[in-house]
């Protein structure tokens, strides 16, 4: 048992010749910061225990706290999982374009807002909007921060203290808790519910149209459920000649808004943005880190006159997508204006890698670690996207005596490697880690397999 009394003084520990180093690293009040709560843990671990650490533990525990403190913690992970779009580690990957795209216009200024021809103030969304047209044929487009936004800013500047019809099949919740309902409610709109939960028909919108004054109808894509069986809904176009005739916007929340199509790859089909334009859409908005595979953003595309109001709007300016994701976002839709976003976006080369490649992966996994099989599995697209499409997939599995415990080592490694379990197995999907993730990938397995 020993005395607080032996617990070193401030003074005395900034005398120390590794706190005197610590302070050239993270800065004097950093440093202070993290002796005096160990100092204040160690008194108070001193009521329960009666002792007092030696002074390389006391000066352990600071430095830990010291290097928490001093490192972000949003790191980069291994996505072992097999999802492509795995909402928690960020949904999609970024292209190398859009990465070099980010590091050009942020290591020092950019024409962000400058015309440069003109020589005078711009508008930041002129460098997507010229992309997103030509690319979607639309009259005109927007980015804000993200599909949530977007759906938000729209309501906001069309329908404020105005009716907006929606089918009751359509009120629905994507991740985190957000309810379609809850933005229409946010937004000022007032919800008009049409239909039943599995069968909405166009007489009901037309009912509503006589019923109400609303002032758009807002179709939202089911991007992360199914509704089967005893079932019917209007079609798109359907929708959109009851609109026109009542002389009132279509506004298409599509979600993941998928500019390729996914049935190519041996998925379902996903509506296309493309599709929904030429089935008389005015306004559509999807995300950009779903199925477009760039960075976090709301994409609107649609009718000019529509897009105008929304460009005004207050909200718009609240909502406005920063100049490092409209460098991201042009980068990656530069693939797609080039034919090319199947090879060069990340995703749709997740997407489309063929099961020979993935075998080769796994097996040469298992080739050099000397442990483990090669099993045959599934992944999905994720992030709301796709429900029920799974893609056939080749792993890597480990049979282990303890799997949880390896998936909790996993995840303390650097960087984290997030893996799943399957059939008390350990699996590994190489479709969603990257090549250059390889080494460190097995050299991590393979030093938790050696201490396990």
């Amino acid at each position: 048992m020993s005395s607080l009394r032996s617990l070193p003084s401030m003074d005395q520990l900034l005398q120390t010749p590794v706190v005197i180093s610590w302070i050239k690293e993270y800065g004097r009040p950093l440093t202070l910061d993290a002796l005096r709560q160990t100092l204040d843990e160690v008194r108070e671990e001193y009521r329960i225990s009666k002792d007092v650490p030696p002074m390389d533990e006391l000066l352990e525990s600071a430095h830990n706290i010291l290097q928490i403190w001093a490192s972000s913690s949003l790191q980069p992970v291994i996505n072992a999982t097999g999802v492509i779009l795995h909402t928690n580690l960020g949904r999609a990957p970024l292209c190398h374009s859009a990465i070099k795209a980010i590091q050009n216009v942020s290591l020092g200024y950019s024409n962000l807002e400058y015309d440069l021809p003109a020589g005078k103030r711009g508008s930041r969304s002129a460098h997507t909007e010229s992309l997103l047209t030509r690319l979607t044929h639309a009259e005109a487009a927007l980015v804000v921060n993200n599909n949530a936004g977007a759906v938000l800013l729209i309501l906001s500047a069309l329908a404020r203290r105005r009716s907006v019809i929606i089918a009751r099949s359509q009120l629905v919740e994507i991740g985190g808790g957000f309810r379609i309902p809850d933005v229409m409610k946010q937004s000022g709109a007032r919800l008009y519910e049409v239909g039943t939960t599995n069968r909405v028909h166009i007489s009901d919108f037309q009912t509503a149209i006589d019923d109400t004054s609303p002032a758009l109808i807002l179709h939202a894509h089911r991007s992360n459920f199914r509704i089967t069986g005893f079932t019917s809904e209007p079609t798109l176009s359907e929708l959109a000649e009851v609109a026109h005739q009542a002389g009132i916007p279509l506004v298409d929340d599509l979600g993941s808004g998928a500019l390729l199509d996914t049935a190519q790859f041996g998925l379902g089909h996903e509506p296309m943005v493309s599709e929904a334009l030429l089935s008389g859409a005015d306004l559509v908005c999807f995300s950009g880190d779903k199925l477009v595979g760039g960075p976090q953003a709301g994409i609107i595309i649609g009718k000019v006159d529509l897009l105008a109001k929304l460009k005004k709007h207050p909200l718009a300016r609240a909502l406005r997508a920063d100049k490092l994701c409209l460098a991201a976002l042009s980068a990656t839709l530069i693939h797609y204006l080039k034919d090319e976003a199947s090879v060069e976006i990340p995703i749709w080369r997740m997407i489309s890698m063929s099961i020979d490649t993935i075998r080769q992966r796994a097996q040469s996994w298992v080739d050099t670690l000397g442990v483990g099989e090669v099993i045959e599995s599934q992944s999905t697209v994720g992030g709301g996207s796709l429900p029920d499409e799974v893609l056939p997939t080749i792993v890597f599995a480990l049979s282990v005596h303890s799997p949880n415990t390896i998936l909790d080592r996993l995840r303390t490694c650097q960087p984290p490697i997030i893996a799943r379990l399957e059939a008390d197995k350990v699996i590994f999907d190489p479709r969603t880690i990257m090549p250059e993730q390889e080494n460190v990938l097995l050299s991590s397995i393979r030093s938790i397999l050696t201490n396990n």
